[in-house]
């Protein structure tokens, strides 16, 4: 009977009849992006496994009376049957109990995202704490686009140096086996060769830049928008189980509903103390990572400033300064070409 009850509750769906079917909500994206947020918390059935032992199971196993001799044996073979049913019996109860848990919760968390959806429902809301998350998310947006387009700078950069590169030792072959213009081509070798040396220089520095927004892009900010993700899951359902407890509030005051209440009331606080310290914890992140971004940006706009600045302007001293300046190390020369880029 236990394994039947496990199946229907694998398999079960939660019917939706609120102004119409289903169908209308699958056409709603972002809705069934929440939903699949919500079930995947749930547990793993497939790691489930209940043997029956004793009702509803084979008689696998099982040692005839007739084989054993003696008393003592019989006596150690039943105990011995029965702790082992009891264990089998006690997964299935913990299992059964892990995946009610779940499916009561995400009902009632799918309930509140629908009511939400529809407004026939309220929500919890800290207009100052999520104003500065939407700030953080179109901040994201704009650092994800400058940091592509420095991705894309450095590697078109990078072609014109290896060309430079390439137009250097041509010109310096053509030096040596062109007598009548061994000057001409001489002089545009050495131009050539000292702009691929600056342009080596100024990768160096556009390498760091980019590596330091990609760090800040999709580590540092993509961790706190995880926790931010986790403190909106964490107002869903504090919200569902505050109207749960309302309503049962506002119904009759019998025996039954008021051992409900008292259910609900435990849980609403259980719920409400997880979002308040992921709310904490977001609000900390946002002020740190505010903090680290300037710092890290400060730094990085006038690296990317001063190394252009003294590329284009012809000064190799300057741009050689710059590095030092920031600490940053080339690769020596002889290195496997593309040295730094490898890592793009």
């Amino acid at each position: 009977m236990t394994d039947n009850v496990m199946s229907k509750a694998a398999t079960m769906e939660i019917p939706i009849n609120s102004n119409g079917g289903t169908g209308a909500l699958a056409e709603d994206d972002s809705l069934e992006q929440d939903l699949q947020q919500v079930m995947v918390s749930g547990p793993n059935l497939n790691e489930t496994s209940i043997v029956s032992g004793g009702y509803g199971g084979t008689a696998e196993g099982i040692i005839p009376t007739g084989s054993v001799k003696g008393p003592n044996m019989n006596h150690s073979t039943s105990s011995s049957s029965m702790t082992a049913e009891e264990e089998t019996r006690g997964v299935a109860v913990e299992k059964y109990e892990a995946v009610k848990k779940w499916g009561l919760n995400t009902y009632k968390c799918t309930k509140q995202m629908i009511s939400e959806r529809f407004g026939r429902g309220s929500r919890t809301v800290d207009l100052e704490l999520e104003a500065q998350i939407d700030v953080l998310r179109d901040t994201k947006r704009k650092y994800e686009n400058v940091l592509r387009l420095a991705k894309a700078l450095t590697n078109h950069f990078y072609n014109m140096v290896q060309t430079q590169h390439a137009l250097g030792d041509t010109f310096a072959d053509l030096s040596q086996k062109s007598p009548e213009l061994r000057d001409e081509f001489g002089y545009n070798a050495e131009t050539q060769k000292l702009l691929c040396k600056n342009g080596e220089t100024l990768l160096g520095a556009i390498n760091f830049f980019v590596s330091s927004i990609n760090t800040l892009v999709n580590k540092t900010m993509e961790d706190t928008l995880m926790t931010i993700r986790m403190y909106e899951n964490a107002r869903l359902e504090f919200d569902a189980y505050r109207s749960d407890l309302e309503e049962l509030s506002l119904g009759p005051r019998d025996a039954v509903t008021m051992a409900r209440i008292e259910a609900a009331q435990e849980q609403f606080e259980v719920h409400k103390e997880k979002y308040e310290r992921l709310r904490s914890d977001v609000t900390i992140k946002l002020k740190f990572l505010e903090e680290n971004k300037v710092k890290v940006m400060h730094k990085q706009l006038l690296l990317f400033h001063n190394a252009i600045s003294a590329y284009f302007a012809g000064n190799q001293q300057q741009l050689e300064e710059t590095l030092k300046q920031f600490s940053i190390k080339l690769k020596p020369p002889g290195a496997d070409k593309p040295s730094w880029l490898e890592e793009q």
